[in-house]
């Protein structure tokens, strides 16, 4: 492939010509020789800092010292578009869709009803999954579990009894019981909920979020995905959940897990010192730069960036996952179970020590939440390893004074049917997937606390009032974000794309 070649092209020799000249190649090849701004180097490394230079942001060089601070980068950043009340997001996403009829959505009547068939009415033709396409019943199975009422700021909120934590933060919680999507089956579910479309290949919330806002902290990546092996039926997780499509490929998110290297090969060989490793990085960076005039690919940039990241990793990383610092109350905070890495606990504790030291966009997905069958018995299992430690992880962040700017959302990607897949019996029944309504809760991060949201029907199956898309609660969470949706676009094929596409709309009666 030729050399791009230099474009002498000045006003006198007018706009017409330089423009026919100005392909993206041409246009791509001034930016690295710095004739159109400060260089795609310094657009990705603007990014990756947010703005600021590498002292402010806190880089370290090979000595732990401060480094120097780059030339001024004329980064482009698409926002905040105004001041937000949020600046980081933690989600939890329960993988495999949780029962609303068993934790949130309170529908005492249905006891009255036990084994009875589904009403046509109700139903009115909506489509199902063929796991229970199939079955000549389709048999009310009331919720085994009794509800509590708990204190919020209005009426009360209703919650299970299998989450007695979560109802101590009752007042903070923001519920939710009028989601519905268009997905009935959990990978494009999952996909829809992550990148608001169920075609793969689109960019995450978080990868979005960090291409809105850019990075706090240099030494950690802005977008931080952990995992936790629930109990049960186990769906796949696929990486692009937190990929970032045709975003530029620093704004992934980067997984930590559990155990020794919560990255692989993040640390040195053994006889590897820091000083060889920093020598080591300035070779492979100076043959990365000669790619980079060959190809003129803004992924050469990325992956200097990404290799400068993972060096600063090396000593930010150790630091983040040292529980030692940890005072014991906090530790008895979170429970038991925050001692064994790769639990719910430990990640939701991780959660908030990522998001003191600034991580813009924190995912923690539990698994094992699709109970086709003994629900009762998995149902239980599943909210004894969150209900503790998502209650401690809202408490903390209070207590510390981050919840006011920390926006918490606890999700799954559909809801659950009001009748039982296979054999019914008062203690044990299993549930289909349900997209028509289910529900999720936010908290801090400027949500209106202490309110419920939106209302079904007698059999939780149909939203009668204040229906929420899932482009609705993007637009809303962006929004808190000091983002408008329709303004945070990226051009990729040929248009514009956006997180919610060509809909949604913020809701206010969510936000304080």
């Amino acid at each position: 492939m030729p050399k791009p070649q230099k474009i002498s092209a000045t006003p006198a020799d007018g706009l017409e010509e330089y423009l026919l000249n100005l392909t993206r190649r041409r246009f791509f090849g001034q930016l690295a020789a710095g004739t159109l701004g400060a260089g795609l180097g310094g657009i990705a490394l603007s990014q990756l800092l947010g703005g600021r230079s590498a002292a402010g942001a806190g880089i370290l060089g090979a000595d732990g010292a401060p480094a120097a601070a780059p030339s001024p980068a004329a980064g482009f950043m698409p926002g905040p578009h105004f001041a937000p009340k949020a600046k980081r997001v933690i989600y939890m996403h329960m993988e495999g869709a949780p029962s609303q009829l068993d934790l949130y959505d309170y529908k005492p009547e249905l006891a009255k009803r036990f084994n009875e068939d589904l009403p046509d009415s109700i139903r009115n033709g909506q489509r199902i999954t063929t796991m229970t396409s199939g079955q000549s019943r389709f048999p009310v199975a009331p919720t085994k579990f009794r509800f509590d009422r708990f204190e919020n700021n209005e009426d009360g909120l209703w919650l299970s009894e299998l989450l007695p934590h979560t109802g101590t933060v009752a007042k903070e919680i923001c519920m939710i019981n009028s989601m519905h999507t268009q997905a009935i089956n959990h990978e494009p579910g999952i996909t829809f909920f992550q990148t608001g479309t169920e075609q793969p290949g689109r960019p995450s919330f978080g990868s979005w979020m960090s291409y809105g806002l850019g990075s706090m902290n240099a030494n950690l990546p802005s977008f931080v995905v952990m995992i936790t092996q629930g109990v049960g039926n186990m769906q796949a997780l696929s990486a692009r959940f937190w990929g970032s499509g045709f975003l530029p490929s620093e704004h992934q998110g980067c997984r930590l897990r559990s155990g020794k290297d919560p990255v692989l090969y993040l640390r040195d060989p053994d006889g590897v010192s820091r000083a060889d490793r920093r020598r080591m990085l300035d070779l492979v960076d100076e043959l990365n730069e000669e790619e980079f005039k060959e190809s003129l690919d803004p992924e050469v940039k990325a992956r200097i960036a990404q290799h400068e990241m993972a060096y600063r990793m090396q000593m930010s990383v150790p630091e983040l996952t040292d529980f030692s610092t940890e005072d014991a109350a906090t530790l008895e905070m979170y429970g038991p179970d925050v001692h064994t890495a790769g639990s719910f606990a430990a990640n939701c504790l991780l959660a908030r020590r990522l998001a003191e030291r600034d991580v813009r966009f924190i995912q923690l997905y539990m698994r094992g939440w699709d109970q086709h069958g003994n629900l009762p018995g998995e149902l239980s299992a599943q909210t004894r390893a969150v209900d503790q430690a998502q209650a401690a992880l809202i408490k903390d962040l209070k207590r510390r004074g981050m919840l006011d700017d920390t926006l918490v959302l606890w999700a799954g990607e559909f809801g659950r049917t009001v009748y039982s897949q296979g054999q019914l019996a008062r203690d044990n029944y299993g549930r289909d997937h349900h997209p028509r309504c289910f529900s999720v809760w936010m908290a801090g991060g400027g949500v209106k606390p202490g309110i419920t949201y939106g209302k079904t029907d007698d059999y939780s199956y149909n939203i009668v009032e204040n229906p929420v898309e899932v482009h609705d609660l993007h637009a809303t969470m962006l929004n808190l974000l000091g983002l408008d949706h329709k303004r945070l676009t990226y051009r990729a094929q040929g248009r514009d794309y956006r997180l919610t596409d060509v809909k949604g709309n913020a809701i206010p009666a969510l936000m304080a």
